[in-house]
């Protein structure tokens, strides 16, 4: 049954990040590659400068998620909040001002992957703070915004279930 289950689970996160963009997956793939450090970013994604400087950024803000993923409020106290909700939120700002994430769900899936499922229940918080930066731009600002669903901003729990589906850079092959 368990096995059933997790096929399942893999199943459905296939298919919702099916359901993405096409430049939200290519995002998705180059992001994981950066924040979980499995190849080099500049050979696999860098098809220009602009690309390559966009790479060396994100690898320059991705240092941040090492300090994240060991600093997850765990409790319901006020104490940690301020500098792990701080950290993610200037990471999250980064990520949404590429405009290469067009709703919550991209950056939920993304997320779950980078940091955990512990980060969960922090990421509505950091997705609304970050999309409403001034650095965002206004009418990207409204789209991010509304892709919030009222179930997500509300949920009273989230499942501590780890992702098992990692998106990969797959290779074209001529025909």
């Amino acid at each position: 049954m368990a096995v059933t289950n997790t096929a399942a689970m893999t199943i459905a996160e296939m298919r919702e990040f099916a359901s993405f963009t096409a430049a939200e997956q290519r995002y998705i793939r180059r992001s994981l590659d950066i924040g979980l450090g499995r190849c080099d970013a500049f050979r696999i994604w860098g098809r220009s400068a602009g690309e390559n400087a966009a790479i060396r950024s994100q690898y320059v803000t991705y240092q941040e998620l090492k300090v994240l993923r060991g600093s997850i409020p765990v409790d319901s106290s006020f104490e940690r909040i301020e500098g792990f909700v701080g950290k993610l939120t200037r990471v999250a700002a980064f990520d949404l001002a590429q405009e290469r994430i067009d709703c919550f769900s991209a950056f939920r899936f993304l997320y779950e992957r980078l940091l955990g499922a512990d980060v969960r229940p922090w990421l509505p918080s950091a997705f609304c703070a970050a999309a409403a930066l001034p650095q965002i731009r206004p009418e990207r600002r409204k789209m991010l915004l509304q892709s919030l669903s009222e179930a997500a901003a509300t949920a009273p729990g989230w499942s501590d279930r780890a992702p098992s589906f990692y998106p990969e850079f797959i290779e074209e092959v001529a025909a």
